[in-house]
């Protein structure tokens, strides 16, 4: 379908109009599937701009795609602060952040396989750099901070543990998006169960003081197996 043309903006308009063109770059992609859908053509008669205008704002597709990229990282930064709100508990946090990132994630899988795919459009890094550096990775070290500072994990690499726990979101939702046949049930339990264990698996840690042999995470386990069934035993 073709759009009409749009009408000339008014002065001082520019960032308007830039919103507007990765906003349909985003509607493209969801709606296409591919980022090959996602020309400077197609964006500028979704827009009704001319592709000259397109290029006003972004040197190429690349760098549009760029800005798209940054786009879904500032969203994914609005969810995790949402999905933290109200939580004290820093374990429950981590684990309210790390569904966050999943349900984001399957919900929007095109635009979440392009911020993982698109490479960056300069030598010193790009927008989606700059966006990883300061919002949604850092919301994650936070939360680990807390759970240092409450002792649930031991003091250290706040980085490191910060990237257990993205790395566990990120590969259940890859999964769930590459292979959504398997049976991952409606429910996202499954994926909750793996973060459940990414989370308290690590505060196991602190509890030791140190990594735990194989004998005394056994010693561990056997202990909590044995007050679990001591609690379902009990009288109601």
């Amino acid at each position: 379908m073709t759009l009409g043309r749009r009408a000339r903006s008014p002065r001082g308009s520019g960032e308007q109009l830039r919103g507007e063109i990765i906003s349909a770059a985003m509607e493209l992609l969801a709606e296409e599937g591919s980022s090959d859908a996602v020309s400077v053509r197609a964006v500028a008669g979704r827009v009704g701009v001319t592709p000259p205008s397109i290029y006003l704002h972004f040197a190429d597709k690349d760098q549009l795609l760029d800005a798209v990229t940054a786009q879904a990282f500032e969203q994914l930064d609005d969810v995790l602060s949402t999905a933290g709100v109200g939580i004290d508990d820093p374990l429950e946090r981590a684990l309210a952040e790390g569904m966050a990132y999943v349900r984001f994630a399957i919900a929007n899988p095109v635009l979440y396989e392009l911020a993982f795919t698109h490479p960056a459009t300069c030598d010193n890094g790009s927008m989606v750099d700059e966006v990883l550096a300061t919002a949604a990775f850092l919301r994650l070290s936070r939360t680990v901070q807390a759970l240092i500072d409450e002792g649930f994990y031991p003091p250290g690499d706040v980085v490191g543990a910060a990237l257990e726990l993205w790395s566990a979101s990120h590969g259940v939702a890859s999964l769930m998006i590459s292979k959504p046949h398997l049976p991952w049930g409606d429910d996202l339990t499954l994926a909750e169960n793996v973060l459940r264990a990414v989370c308290f698996g690590r505060a196991s840690i602190a509890v030791f003081g140190s990594r735990p042999t194989e004998d005394d995470a056994r010693a561990a386990l056997a202990a909590l197996r044995d007050v679990a069934r001591m609690t379902l035993d009990e009288p109601k």
